[in-house]
């Protein structure tokens, strides 16, 4: 049984991986360069994005800067015009909530978090957010699972992470903490060999929670 459910944000709760790629893919075609999906993919798993394919482009760092600002407005544009919602994430979140203590740990910037969730019900649910402004090294470093660790004053043996990415799944696993893995179309060609549980939507969480997993 777990008492206390780490999730992440991005193609767990919100279905916004595809929608940052094209806005990285967007922000570079203003340089001449295509965004490989491939390695794109590839480089998350190490924590890197989408400026390493810029720089290996030859791209310099004023330009980069500058494309970051479209890549973020590009962005925030499809969040609020795109459809984002994941089927059954509410209504997962408010039977988990009754059997355990939910938080989220994400990549995703404040201002984009917010944004997402200005008129949503899911923060309701949880106990604290911690975002890419509240810890130094990102996933798959283990310090955001660590932090979540930390700001529950949780076990490891009475945690569950919830993540949808192999460089997710690789800080949970750096963690000490059992991952279970739900399919995202998106991060679907990721190595989950060192996943504890894979599931197929979030609602399969609850059999964890409880046990029976």
């Amino acid at each position: 049984m777990k008492r206390y459910v780490l999730l992440d944000h991005d193609g767990v709760l919100v279905d916004t991986e595809h929608w940052y790629y094209e806005a990285g893919a967007h922000a570079l075609a203003e340089a001449g360069v295509t965004l490989d999906k491939a390695r794109y993919l590839g480089d998350m798993t190490q924590g890197l994005g989408t400026w390493d394919q810029a720089r290996a482009a030859g791209v310099d760092e004023q330009t980069i800067d500058r494309l970051r600002a479209v890549r973020d407005a590009r962005y925030q544009e499809h969040l609020r015009t795109q459809p984002i919602e994941i089927d059954g994430v509410v209504e997962a979140l408010a039977e988990l909530s009754q059997h355990a203590r939910l938080a989220v740990v994400t990549s995703s910037k404040r201002a984009d978090f917010d944004l997402i969730h200005a008129e949503r019900r899911i923060r309701g649910f949880l106990d604290f957010v911690l975002v890419r402004e509240d810890y130094g090294r990102a996933k798959p470093h283990p310090e955001p699972y660590l932090m979540g660790l930390q700001r529950f004053g949780a076990a490891r043996a009475d945690t569950l992470v919830v993540e949808d990415s192999e460089r997710g799944l690789r800080s949970a696993v750096a963690a000490g903490i059992d991952c279970a893995v739900v399919d995202n179309d998106f991060t679907r060609s990721g190595d989950f060999s060192g996943a504890r549980y894979r599931i197929g939507t979030l609602s399969e969480v609850l059999d964890i929670v409880r046990g029976a997993g």
